[in-house]
Parts: C-alpha cells; sequence; structure tokens
C-alpha cells in the first residue's frame, strides 16, 4: 500500500463515528470533503442515486441513510438548519460505487468500505426485480467493470484515447458480428451524446457485462503487455461470448428490442418517485 493509500484509508477511519450502542455510521457532510467534493449540491446527487442502489437491493434506505438535522451558524447572529446523513459502512459503499470514477480517492474508498458480499446480496434479490430495476443494476455494475477493464488496458499497453478508442470498438465488433459502435449506435437511433450501455435491455447488458468482465480478468491473468494483443483480445473475449449465446440458441445482442427508455431517465423517475413517497408519508403523519 502506497504512503498516499495509507493516509486516504486513515481519512476514512478518521471521520468513522461510535454510537452509545457500538453501531458505526459517516456523516455524510464530512464523508463528501474527504472524497473531494467541493459542493454539496453534487456530492446529494451520488446520494440520491446510492438511495436507489439500496433499495434496488432490497435494503430499506431509512436503515442505512437515516436523516439528521444540524443548526449551523452562517453569519453574525444566523442560524440555518442543513441536511446530513448518518451513513452505514453499506451506504457508504454504495456511495462510492456512485461516485466519480476519475477521482483516484473514490477508488481508493471502494477498497475502503468493500462489502464481500453485495454481490450475492444483489443477486438474492435480482430475479424479484422488474426490467426495469433489473437494467438499473446491470448498469451499475457495468459502470464499476469498465473502469477496472480501462485499468487493466492501460496496463497492457493501451494509452492514448484513439488507442482506448479502438480497444473498445474491438469488444463491440467481436460481440456483435462485427458491428461497430457506430453502427450500433445507429441501428439503435440514439442521438449523438446518448450512450449505447444505456439504451440496452437487461439481457443484452448482461452479455455486455460478461465481455467487460472476461476481458479484464483475461489481460491481467495473461499478463499481456501491448496495445494491438489487448485489442484483439478483447474481440476475441466478445466473439467467444457471441458464440456461447449462439451455441444456447439464444438472440445475437443486435437483434434485442432497444427500450423506449435510457437509463437515465429510468434513474429520474425512480429517484423522483422515492422523494414523493417519503413526502406523502411525511404529510401522512
Amino acid at each position: 500500500m502506497s504512503n498516499l493509500q495509507a493516509e486516504e484509508y486513515k481519512s476514512f477511519e478518521k471521520i468513522k463515528r461510535i454510537r452509545e450502542d457500538g453501531t458505526e455510521y459517516w456523516n455524510a457532510r464530512e464523508l463528501s470533503k474527504v472524497l473531494q467534493y467541493k459542493k454539496w449540491e453534487n456530492f446529494a446527487k451520488v446520494i440520491d442515486r446510492a438511495k436507489l442502489a439500496c433499495n434496488n437491493s432490497g435494503f430499506k434506505i431509512q436503515d442505512h441513510f437515516p436523516e439528521v438535522r444540524k443548526m449551523v451558524e452562517i453569519g453574525s447572529n444566523t442560524v440555518r438548519e442543513l441536511l446530513d446523513y448518518e451513513l452505514s459502512r453499506y451506504a457508504c459503499y454504495i456511495i462510492v460505487q456512485n461516485g466519480d470514477p476519475r477521482k483516484e480517492v473514490i477508488a481508493l474508498g471502494q477498497t475502503y468500505f468493500a462489502i464481500q458480499t453485495r454481490r450475492q446480496e444483489v443477486a438474492n434479490y435480482f430475479n424479484q426485480l422488474d426490467e426495469e430495476n433489473k437494467r438499473l443494476v446491470i448498469r451499475g455494475d457495468i459502470k464499476q467493470w469498465n473502469q477496472m477493464l480501462l485499468e487493466a488496458a492501460h496496463n497492457a499497453g493501451v494509452i492514448t484515447n484513439q488507442e482506448y478508442a479502438e480497444f473498445q470498438n474491438a469488444g463491440y465488433m467481436g460481440l456483435y458480428g462485427g458491428l461497430t459502435v457506430d453502427d450500433i449506435h445507429k441501428r439503435k437511433k440514439l442521438k449523438d451524446k446518448e450512450k449505447i450501455l444505456d439504451f440496452m435491455g437487461s439481457t443484452e447488458l448482461i452479455a455486455n457485462l460478461f465481455r467487460i468482465s472476461q476481458t479484464e480478468e483475461k489481460l491481467k491473468k495473461d499478463k499481456i503487455q501491448s496495445c494491438s494483443k489487448a485489442t484483439s483480445t478483447h474481440y476475441e473475449v466478445g466473439e467467444k461470448v457471441r458464440k456461447a449465446i449462439e451455441d444456447i440458441g439464444g438472440t445475437m445482442p443486435e437483434d434485442l428490442p432497444t427500450p423506449e427508455k435510457s437509463i437515465k431517465q429510468v434513474e429520474r423517475e425512480q429517484i423522483k418517485r422515492l422523494k414523493d413517497k417519503k413526502t406523502k408519508l411525511m404529510l401522512d403523519e
């Protein structure tokens, strides 16, 4: 572990608090500073996504994100009430899973708050989810695996933006029978800034998750050290995933229907429903 990692781990430990009953928690506003969010508004959006992930995993939001209100001085003789949360370790874990992956401290936070049973917990509830929630769960996993794949590809020699674009394109081409990223984008009739992964159903997302995770593992296991080899490996893994789908009589990914709603739209709608539900409960009280 590097000195930087050790210091960051200490910073997470330093802000941990213990209740009288021995349970631990982290104040959200303190955590936001450790995770280098300058504006609370930006961190609050991450918390909203984490709440949604918590709900979709079958846990009660109030058990992991209990709200607290604090009175703070913002000027001479002026006091304002601020919203905060007493976050469980699990809440912190899914917050860093939904944080800005470009921040090194986020990656360190993911390690610090790692919960080994999370994937099993998600699996236990997965089959009970409707299609929209399945998409949200898998898309969240893909985001994290893509970051791991990016690191593995970089270590294998994929350095420039152009090389990484070609590397990504190769994986899609293998899985989609030669179709490029642009081809898939056009086939789904997406707008310029819309992401392919945001317009996949759960079956198509699972195929891509398998492509991504298996490529990441193979790059590391085979200790690949050239950009061209890494790119061809991504293609080969995609091609093998396609062959597996064919062998079991499944539908090829390019022939699967494109959902009407993007993942981002589904996420916004669900967050709004959660907030509306909370408001109604408060009014009922």
